[in-house]
């Protein structure tokens, strides 16, 4: 099977990428203490039907009812928007966004940190944020996605914190979820070998405690929560392997000078 994308189907994703990161940007003057996490779903959905006239790709996928994952604290991923939960001054959350221009996909997350948080949950978010940018360094034509996982899990573990194994990042286009699996684990060498025009997300999950997870069926959705209760964390960005390295399809303006470039 292909995983490699036109130059007209790259043009599209860079525009959905571009928009994708515009949602989390605006979330970020929106987000405070206070707030539900229903409150932020509405708020990314208005955003991206009315300013932005696209679409939000994760409402109705696979029968979900939102356009947002909100994950929060000990919740490592699938978190949805509830009136009933508010943020709370040292929480931490993970908003997970997807946005479809001309039928393709952006997909992007970003941690959260709300009013004062603990000097332990911000060295969480900021460790998961550089084992994203681990992962993205690395990436050009002829490595594997073994190398990705590889250093991904080595920054990690190299700061006591374990990788989540039953989620992974995933190739994207005209679906959210395409071939190949993008494992934020392996060994160096092991797995499909990169080349200029792939795409795929990179979104690792990152435990304070164990790696291990439950999962929580009581909302209808499979919430994966972390099973000691230790706090999660996750970022996630969209890339394009090119000719000699990367592209980030989902950047965001205050990552400038701070994100990986090539």
């Amino acid at each position: 099977m292909s995983f490699i994308k036109s130059s007209e189907e790259i043009a599209k994703m860079r525009i959905a990428g571009q928009l994708t990161a515009k949602v989390l940007e605006a979330v970020s003057a929106f987000i405070k203490p206070g707030l539900t996490t229903l409150e932020l779903d509405e708020f990314c959905e208005d955003y991206i039907r009315n300013t932005l006239q696209a679409i939000p790709g994760s409402k109705g996928q696979y029968g979900y009812p939102y356009s947002i994952n909100t994950s929060l604290n000990h919740v490592i991923c699938h978190g949805m928007p509830s009136a009933s939960q508010t943020l709370k001054s040292g929480d931490i959350v993970n908003v997970d966004i997807t946005v479809i221009h001309e039928g393709y996909y952006g997909d992007s997350s970003k941690m959260f940190c709300i009013g004062a948080v603990a000097a332990h949950a911000q060295r969480l978010v900021d460790v998961t944020q550089e084992c994203l940018y681990k992962g993205i360094e690395i990436v050009k034509p002829k490595i594997t996605l073994g190398d990705i996982g590889h250093a991904i899990q080595t920054h990690a573990v190299k700061n006591n914190y374990s990788v989540v194994r039953e989620y992974c990042g995933h190739g994207i286009g005209a679906k959210m979820h395409e071939d190949p699996q993008v494992m934020h684990y392996g060994r160096p060498g092991e797995g499909v070998v990169l080349e200029e025009g792939m795409t795929f997300t990179i979104e690792p999950m990152i435990n304070q405690g164990k790696a291990d997870v439950k999962h929580l069926t009581k909302d209808g959705w499979s919430v994966a929560v972390t099973k000691d209760r230790k706090l999660s964390a996750q970022w996630e960005h969209t890339i394009l392997v090119t000719k000699n390295g990367f592209e980030i399809l989902t950047l965001r303006e205050e990552e400038h000078g701070r994100a990986p470039t090539c």
